[in-house]
């Protein structure tokens, strides 16, 4: 049999919950599929660690995450400490420390939920965004000086690098070559910077040569959320920076129905180092501890990384099992506008899995 460790880290907030949510059904899948284990192990990190320990995770936390297969992250973020500390201090610190620098994220209309855009269809609606996921405008290059002084200043430097671009770009373009309609999109900002986005449409241009069979076209990050909301189906596979992809991703994620359905991928695609695989809802402390999370972007996460781990048949009957809770409104917690707790929706699913006969 197949063994697969997997470090698992709810996190903040709702993070803990749904993570719990999705290892149960992760168990299920290895259960179903009878072929592979999930040898799981748990980190408490998070806020809850920093404020005992003054650190988000142990100085070692990186090293520690390499001997598995990959990592099920849940969420950061506390409102009594400060953003930056938390995400630099935990997703941030191992998504760089492990070199993950493709963020993908699949964004599509699961059966049974509607789009707040009028009258799109699943078919419309079906792309998968790919960031930057290392260097760009979260670089962590910069620096605060004269605090509190009128002369005060802060500096936060867009860094790009040839071989970042190259790889992030080369990616995207083999996703899309993969996908039915092999079309790429290719967005920045390089009428008003001038350098680094330049860089990039430079770079992309050659890096489409590589890929003849694949249709290139290109956006201005503002121009492409008028895109996304007015013509969904004009796109496929995006790629962007750290920023414009982040930005754009969430605005994917509401045009599907809502942020609680979304996964991520955080690859390092030549697995070199494990990858992470998360929710991209956030911590969600005004809803912590009601059992009202929505833990269907964990369950696509989970569907991910059995993808990513080699158990396709498992990925894909977990995917089934997804769509055919969503398409039962009474399966809906109240992001998608019902009333099902996090336990209905797991339940739903396990049921699913267990009845799927494919």
């Amino acid at each position: 049999m197949r063994n697969h460790k997997i470090a698992a880290i709810g996190g903040d907030g709702i993070g803990p919950e749904v993570i719990s949510a999705g290892l149960e059904v992760l168990a299920a899948c290895a259960k179903r599929d009878g072929a592979f284990g999930l040898d799981v192990s748990h980190f408490d990190w998070g806020s809850d660690y920093y404020k005992k320990h003054g650190l988000m995770m142990p100085a070692d936390g990186v090293a520690a995450m390499r001997k598995f297969d990959a990592i099920y992250f849940g969420a950061v973020g506390a409102p009594d400490i400060p953003d930056h500390v938390t995400l630099w201090g935990l997703r941030l610190a191992i998504c760089q420390g492990l070199d993950q620098y493709a963020n993908v994220r699949p964004t599509r209309i699961l059966s049974g939920i509607t789009s707040p855009l009028r009258d799109v269809t699943a078919k419309e609606l079906d792309w998968i965004i790919v960031r930057e996921n290392s260097e760009g405008e979260y670089a962590g290059v910069g620096g605060r000086v004269h605090r509190g002084l009128p002369e005060e200043v802060a500096t936060d430097v867009a860094m790009f690098t040839r071989a970042g671009v190259t790889r992030i770009i080369r990616h995207a373009y083999k996703i899309a070559q993969a996908r039915p309609r092999k079309l790429l999109t290719v967005v920045t900002k390089s009428n008003a910077q001038r350098h680094g986005m330049v860089m990039w449409d430079d770079i992309a241009a050659e890096v489409a040569c590589e890929f003849p069979d694949v249709k290139t076209d290109k956006m201005l990050v503002d121009a492409m959320t008028m895109r996304m909301v007015a013509r969904p189906q004009t796109l496929d596979t995006i790629v962007a920076t750290n920023l414009h992809a982040d930005i754009l991703s969430d605005l994917a994620a509401a045009l599907a129905g809502s942020l609680g359905i979304a996964p991520t991928a955080n690859l390092n695609p030549e697995r070199k180092t494990p990858s992470m695989f998360e929710p991209i809802h956030g911590s969600a402390f005004d809803i912590t501890g009601k059992g009202i999370a929505n833990p269907i972007g964990t369950f696509w996460t989970g569907v991910m990384m059995l993808e990513h781990l080699g158990e396709a048949k498992a990925s894909q009957r977990l995917m089934r099992a997804i769509e055919r809770t969503t398409a039962d409104k009474a399966n809906h917690p109240p992001d998608l506008g019902g009333t099902a707790t996090t336990r209905k929706v797991t339940d739903a699913v396990l049921q699913a899995l267990e009845g799927d006969n494919a």
